[in-house]
């Protein structure tokens, strides 16, 4: 059993992310939960190349994005300026961040807690939040509800997940693998990259599972209230069936 867990740098590519990562269906979700007064701070944690960064800041929002990869930041600060926007996107690691000032909103979206591998990373990027949030502020984030079943059936095979042509000009066959370590609860997956019809790298994509009742002790014990825990972005009740863990959280009074 390793425990050398990590996320390919291929994976982080700016271009070939952004060329995967194209969808928007979580956007009406945390635009919905921002504070009425347009002064209000935001802070996006994991924010990637700004794929929600930069909407909510063209809404008229004062929002902040923080990331740990320089390359996905150097893009996301490119977009800004193309949309004659000014965001601070800070590159920090999420678990040690100690930025000067508090915030009305924390959101990290896109299932970016799966790579807080073991228990002490999540409390120590819990307890920063905390740190970072106003009294009477809200904290979001979305997750998957793991699908043992779904697991267990791909370990079987290789599929394709993705097939696009960057905005640089590289088409991009994406293949998956997937395996399961019980004992940490890590889904090992490696994505097969094929770039311009000839294979380029396999690229690990680790995600540590968080399983509902676990999850919700450890923000209680974080100290936090779960004020809302919905299935999907509509706002579904959370079920058995649901493919999302997604919270709307306050601190203990």
């Amino acid at each position: 059993m390793t425990t050398d867990y990590k996320v390919g740098e291929l994976i982080y590519d700016a271009h070939i992310y952004d060329g995967l990562n194209t969808f928007l269906s979580d956007l009406q979700f945390y635009k919905k939960w921002l504070p009425m007064n347009k002064n209000a701070r935001i802070l996006e944690l994991c924010c990637g190349t700004g794929r929600l960064t930069i909407p909510i800041a063209k809404d008229g929002y004062n929002i902040c994005g923080v990331d740990y990869t320089p390359s996905m930041l150097e893009q996301a600060k490119a977009k800004a300026t193309e949309a004659g926007l000014r965001i601070d996107f800070i590159e920090a690691d999420i678990r040690t961040l100690g930025l000067q000032e508090q915030f009305d909103l924390i959101f990290i979206p896109f299932n970016s807690i799966h790579h807080l591998y073991r228990n002490g990373d999540l409390f120590k990027a819990l307890d920063n939040v905390k740190k970072h949030l106003k009294d009477g502020g809200l904290f979001l984030f979305d997750c998957f509800n793991p699908n043992i079943q779904y697991i267990v059936e791909n370990e079987k095979r290789q599929a394709v997940i993705a097939e696009y042509k960057t905005d640089d000009g590289r088409n991009v066959l994406i293949k998956q693998t997937m395996r399961y370590e019980s004992a940490t609860q890590i889904n090992r997956i490696e994505w097969h990259y094929s770039i311009n019809g000839e294979f380029h790298s396999i690229q690990n994509l680790d995600m540590r599972l968080f399983f509902p009742q676990e999850l919700d002790s450890y923000l209680k014990q974080a100290g936090f209230n779960i004020i809302h825990k919905f299935g999907g972005f509509g706002e579904e009740a959370f079920s058995n069936e649901s493919e999302k863990q997604i919270y709307v959280l306050s601190l203990n009074e």
